[in-house]
């Protein structure tokens, strides 16, 4: 692949591609109606400043949002920032660092995301089924504050060996320089994409060095298949020396290795293998709770168009497990919530 220029990735054409797609489901933003407005002149305005080497970022607008029961604090950028990091990660940053990944990091990526990964761990359990049965075990790991972890250290040695032009790695060491002394801020694209990239040392580690043929990586979570527990355990204590590396640590609630034939979860979703081969791929009971209370909960604030769009939004996710009974009981709960949130916006208009 020929290696990109400053010039090459930041033309007027390109910028305004990137521009169209940060607008994508959030045209109902103030902020993007605003440069919508004038979007011409606005892509050409900034397309000067980053040629002249004048630009610079608005910083952050930053917020907490509770995801899963967890508190996540998100560092979103304004659209005029969107549009420069889109244009710099299309044109430039994937291509070059999506190159030397292995196919099973999953995240993020054209042609890939969550179905891909559980179609993967799905069609990895058959193979191991083939050759040992049940007999074997699986290590899954998770990353403890992944994205407030990674060095960026790590980050700029990758953008070293991957971005030869000049400017275009100043430019994204800028961007990383924002987020303080360390970490990546969750919200913006360029986090993305390094993060996806940076522990790619260690997937080809796994792959090649311990020789594991059944192994996958969802951004900061992860498995090995293997019928030997020992090898396991020194798979496990390679990923905590290599994570060390970029500066995260394993979670070790989440790090555990366990009999298939006891079923594991992986992104948040039940698997089991069966004596006869098949894979059975249910939700976890956690998350059939949180949507249950979820809908009730909502049914006395959100009208019924939104209420809709939150249930379809988890009955999509839910069909990728054989969970018809969950999803057919989460529906009776669904039409008792459309029903009173139907009533409460009667009242409301009375």
């Amino acid at each position: 692949m020929q290696q990109p220029t400053f010039e090459s990735v930041f033309t007027y054409a390109n910028m305004y591609k990137s521009y169209k797609k940060c607008r994508r489901g959030v045209g109902w933003k103030h902020s993007t109606q605003a440069y919508k407005a004038n979007a011409f002149i606005n892509v050409r305005k900034t397309q000067k400043e980053l040629l002249s080497g004048k630009w610079r970022s608005k910083g952050f607008i930053e917020f907490d949002i509770q995801d899963r029961g967890k508190k996540r604090h998100i560092k979103s950028v304004h659209i005029t920032e969107r549009v420069v990091q889109r244009c710099l990660c299309d044109y430039c940053l994937t291509p070059l660092l999506e190159r030397p990944l292995i196919p099973d990091n999953s995240a993020s990526q054209s042609g890939k995301g969550m179905d891909y990964a559980l179609k993967r761990i799905s069609e990895q359990l058959r193979w191991h089924y083939r050759k040992y049965g049940t007999d074997g075990y699986i290590l899954t790991y998770d990353f403890h504050k992944f994205f407030e972890s990674i060095s960026h250290e790590a980050a700029f040695a990758l953008l070293d060996r991957y971005v030869q032009d000049e400017r275009l790695r100043e430019l994204s060491k800028y961007l990383v320089r924002m987020f303080g002394i360390k970490g990546l801020g969750l919200g913006s694209q360029i986090s993305q994409t390094l993060a996806i990239a940076i522990p790619n040392r260690l997937d080809h580690m796994i792959k090649e060095r311990m020789r594991c043929k059944c192994y996958g990586r969802y951004m900061d979570d992860g498995y090995i298949i293997h019928p030997g527990k020992e090898h396991l355990r020194r798979c496990a204590e390679l990923i905590r020396e290599e994570a060390a590396v970029f500066g995260v640590e394993m979670n070790g609630n989440k790090t555990q290795i366990i009999k298939l034939s006891r079923g594991f979860t992986f992104l948040k979703i039940k698997f089991t293998l069966t004596d006869s081969g098949r894979v059975v791929r249910k939700l976890s009971r956690a998350n059939v709770t949180r949507e249950r209370r979820k809908l009730k909960k909502l049914a006395n604030t959100l009208p019924p168009d939104d209420l809709k769009t939150s249930y379809e939004s988890w009955n999509g996710h839910a069909r990728r497990c054989h969970s018809y009974r969950t999803r057919q009981a989460m529906k009776e709960v669904y039409k008792q919530c459309m029903q009173k949130s139907t009533e409460n916006g009667t009242r409301s208009t009375a």
